[in-house]
């Protein structure tokens, strides 16, 4: 079994023929329709029978909402890479944050260079497209000071201007087959995209993914940073087949035909339910300890005492009154560690601030909570659909960012918080670093993100199976009972386990 930790999306791949224009358009708005995450349009800019890729992106950007959109895949050769760096960045600003950025190295070389592009060899070609990514990357990243500088072979940069950054952290993906490319996909890439007809057998999904982790682990990546994403055949589209690429190799992003309205349908009707259920199923015995059975609404262990926090740092964290909505969770809170609490400390005015500021942070989220059990219980009584109800949970700011917990970087929906973003990448470390006493609690916590990052995809999931069929409320209801009872379990466990720390280390290095 291969788990990169990453969330299941679903896609569609339209054919963009120039003779119908119309169609491309209304096939991925029915892609929005039907639940899909991401719509995609292959690009070959010397085929005058098919669309320009970009100016049809950035068409259906504008009648559409929520999908992403992504060229499957960029055909380099014919589009610079710092020219491309800022369209990219334009469209995902003017989308809100709804560009993905797949890149191919290129092919049909005839054409290309018919169009005025430059003939590669094979080895060109990975070169070419390192340093494009390089370029790409140096372009959006404005936090830099002074121009672009960029000595390549292939894609020289001589003081080019910086931005705009787009709005969200596009990612890159590259199609790739080959050793060279697929050892790119490891040292450089968020992603890989094959396309399944152009695999040899199954098997050579296995063989790619060792070989990008290879290359990421002697780059000092991490290979689970790197979404694994496949484009699919008709004859793919078995719901057990997919759950199966999805547990057995890793896929997360399934990019299925969408010529037809009624496939598209289908795919988001009956395929992607289906599919995500037996993955979830799956991946719920992988989570913390084995499920507890309590009684509804009982009181469960919420070790350890009040006095865990000392009467000295005059701030108490929000008590856990440990009743739950339902009968099972997916942890057990009596294995929780808690870090030792020294008797001799004394806390600063900057100290109890910090610790402070943990609290208030999850009060707000703790309020919009509220707001979510409001929104869901206007969806049931039919004064609100559906999908009005993932536009306004999907604006609060549990769903705004994207969440990276170590491992598990969560591109779907941007499910969780800026806050959670800021403790795995910073505060974390930071703990870790202060004090060994801490990583047990610290491991903890990060674990209980990602359980908390699996139960507000089910709450999504819920919302789009009511928009389907709007006599699951049975469904809906428990997805957000669930996700009640793990967020404010695990908010009351990381107060009362990090105030301290925090009031003594800060959340940065040299804060108190």
């Amino acid at each position: 079994m291969t788990d990169y930790g990453h969330p299941l999306l679903f896609g569609s791949f339209v054919s963009s023929g120039s003779a119908r224009p119309e169609e491309a358009v209304a096939l991925s708005v029915v892609s929005e329709h039907s639940g899909l995450d991401l719509v995609t349009f292959q690009d070959h800019p010397y085929q005058p029978a098919m669309l320009d890729t970009w100016t049809l992106m950035s068409y259906v950007a504008a009648r559409t909402e929520r999908v992403h959109l992504s060229a499957n895949v960029i055909n380099l050769p014919l589009r610079p890479p710092a020219v491309l760096a800022r369209a990219a960045a334009t469209l995902d600003r003017l989308s809100g944050g709804r560009v993905d950025l797949g890149l191919g190295a290129g092919a049909f070389w005839d054409a290309i260079e018919a169009m005025g592009g430059t003939r590669l060899t094979a080895g060109d070609s990975v070169e070419a497209l390192a340093e494009a990514i390089a370029v790409i990357r140096a372009i959006w990243d404005t936090s830099e000071k002074g121009g672009v500088f960029l000595a390549g072979q292939h894609y020289p940069i001589h003081g080019a201007k910086r931005g705009p950054a787009p709005l969200h952290e596009i990612p890159i993906w590259l199609g790739a087959y080959k050793p060279r490319m697929l050892g790119l996909v490891g040292t450089l890439a968020d992603g890989w995209l094959p396309s399944m007809g152009y695999l040899p057998s199954t098997s050579a999904l296995a063989e790619g993914n060792a070989r990008i982790d290879d290359a990421a682990a002697a780059a000092g990546r991490d290979p689970h940073d790197i979404r694994r994403l496949l484009n699919l055949r008709p004859e793919d589209l078995d719901v057990d087949r997919l759950a199966e690429l999805a547990l057995e190799y890793g896929i997360s992003v399934f990019i299925a035909p969408g010529d037809h309205a009624a496939d598209i349908e289908r795919f988001g009707a009956e395929t992607m339910p289906a599919v995500l259920e037996i993955v979830e199923n799956d991946s719920r015995t992988a989570r913390i300890g084995s499920p507890t059975v309590a009684v509804h609404t009982a009181t469960v262990s919420i070790a350890p005492p009040v006095d865990h926090v000392p009467d000295a740092l005059g701030v108490r964290p929000t008590p856990d009154t440990g009743e739950r909505l339902l009968a099972s969770s997916p942890w057990q809170e009596s294995e929780r560690p808690y870090p030792p609490v020294p008797d001799d400390v004394v806390y600063t005015d900057m100290g109890r601030a910090v610790a402070g500021h943990l609290i208030d942070v999850h009060d707000h989220l703790r309020k919009e909570l509220e707001q979510v059990r409001d929104v869901i219980r206007q969806v049931t009584a039919g004064l609100m659909d559906a999908g009005a109800a993932r536009s306004e949970i999907n604006a609060m700011t549990m769903r705004q960012n994207e969440w990276t917990v170590g491992a598990y970087c969560a591109s779907y929906c941007r499910l969780v918080t800026a806050h959670h973003s800021l403790e795995d990448r910073s505060i974390f470390v930071h703990l870790r670093r202060s004090d060994a006493t801490l990583v047990p609690t610290v491991d903890r916590l990060q674990a209980e993100h990602i359980v908390i990052h699996e139960v507000l995809e089910d709450v999504d999931a819920a919302l789009v199976a009511f928009i389907r069929d709007p006599t699951g409320r049975r469904g809906l209801q428990h997805a957000v009972d669930a996700l009640t009872d793990t967020l404010l379990s695990h908010l009351s466990y990381e107060e009362r386990a990090l105030v301290e720390p925090l009031a003594r280390y800060g959340m940065v290095p040299g804060q108190v």
